[in-house]
């Protein structure tokens, strides 16, 4: 199948935004500069653990990719040249501009216009050791309708640069799996295009590997767009989360959710998350609220959370955020407990319905089930630990 390159790239679009919270975008490698972690956007990261990921250098593979997609969806390998034309915006960090320069697998997923398709379309990504970059662009027609799950598995050091982009009343639910081996280290950049009237949902969840790090940026490409951004993860000692988003309201009458919901055990676990919403001066009538939950189950973990709003124009239907980060809710301990329900099956029963609110929305009941399994099985390593101490 031959691959048409001529939709129109809408960062073009989009005014410039003269912020240290927002790098501008680019495709040249010495635009982004190796950072040292004083930087404001990596203040947060434990550099080192990238390091291999910021070398352009250094010889790299793709990730195996495994998929059965319906008729009527393509997916074609494309070149360089061709995924920066695709692509919603450039690099906006040192990872994602390594993953767009020297990957070594290009892809452009295509669902048609009108298609409609009930049953998941799964990709399973794996990798199976040393370092991999790929830059992978899925499009959705224009009144599509569609569920699109992509899991990431196995080991890897693996830089990512991916584009959504979701055309004129189409309907996406993207759920995005990162459950890699405890080795892995994975960095880079999501960016969503939401069209005229369209409704996505997102929900990623980050259960897996030694260092996580995903720039998660949404924009709308025309009124009446409708974005809900859900996520959950749960790190354990010594691991590094961290989930930066950026919801861009550049156009009139949009809307946005934004619900991250994390839990923390053992010494060394880090969660990063960073929420910022920007309201644009064209951007009346909007409606946005992000909200990020921490739940800490054990000394020795840290939590950073970071909402933050800037609002150009008053004419907003909308806008707020919130934060919390704590241990787990005395009075709903004390009413199970109440009820007769042991202390220790009272606390799994909140951690199960502080993540159940994110899990019920993937809408999908077998990666819902294989979310709750995983949930009970952190669960019982934290009992575990608790026993032996």
């Amino acid at each position: 199948m031959t691959t048409t390159v001529d939709t129109p790239n809408v960062a073009s679009a989009i005014e410039t935004v003269e912020s240290h919270l927002h790098p501008t975008p680019s495709w040249d490698l010495e635009d982004h500069a190796v950072p040292t972690g004083r930087e404001e956007i990596w203040r947060f990261t434990p550099v080192k653990k990238f390091k291999r990921l910021f070398d352009a250098d250094a010889e790299a593979t793709s990730l195996d990719w495994a998929f059965d997609v319906p008729e009527g969806v393509t997916v074609t390998e494309i070149s360089a040249e061709q995924a920066r034309e695709l692509a919603v915006e450039a690099p906006v960090d040192r990872v994602a501009a390594v993953a767009g320069a020297r990957s070594g697998h290009r892809m452009h997923i295509q669902i048609p216009a009108d298609g409609d398709y009930a049953e998941p379309i799964v990709f399973t990504a794996t990798g199976s050791g040393g370092l991999a970059r790929d830059h992978f662009i899925l499009s959705v027609g224009a009144n599509a309708r569609a569920t699109v799950i992509i899991r990431f598995e196995g080991s890897a050091l693996f830089a990512e640069k991916s584009d959504f982009i979701i055309r004129d009343g189409a309907q996406l639910n993207l759920v995005t799996v990162q459950d890699w081996s405890d080795d892995t280290v994975h960095g880079g950049q999501r960016t969503v295009s939401v069209g005229r009237n369209a409704h996505v949902k997102t929900v990623t969840a980050s259960l897996g590997g030694a260092a996580v790090r995903l720039q998660e940026n949404m924009r709308y490409d025309g009124p009446g767009g409708e974005l809900e951004s859900y996520g959950l993860y749960f790190v354990d000692g010594e691991q590094h989360v961290q989930h930066r988003l950026f919801v861009d309201h550049n156009e009139p009458h949009t809307k946005s959710n934004v619900d991250y919901r994390g839990a923390l055990q053992g010494k060394g676990a880090h969660a990063v998350w960073i929420g910022d919403v920007l309201i644009r001066k064209a951007a009346e009538g909007i409606d946005t609220y992000e909200s990020n939950k921490n739940l800490l189950l054990t000394e020795g973990c840290q939590a950073d959370s970071v909402p933050n709003l800037e609002i150009e124009t008053g004419e907003i239907a909308g806008a707020g955020h919130s934060s919390s980060t704590g241990r787990f809710d005395e009075l709903q301990l004390f009413y199970l407990r109440s009820r007769g329900i042991p202390e220790q099956e009272a606390r799994r029963l909140v951690v199960h319905g502080f993540f159940w609110d994110i899990i019920r929305r993937i809408g999908v009941e077998e990666v819902q089930n294989k979310m709750l399994e995983r949930v009970e099985r952190e669960l019982e390593t934290l009992e575990a630990v608790k026993a032996k101490a």
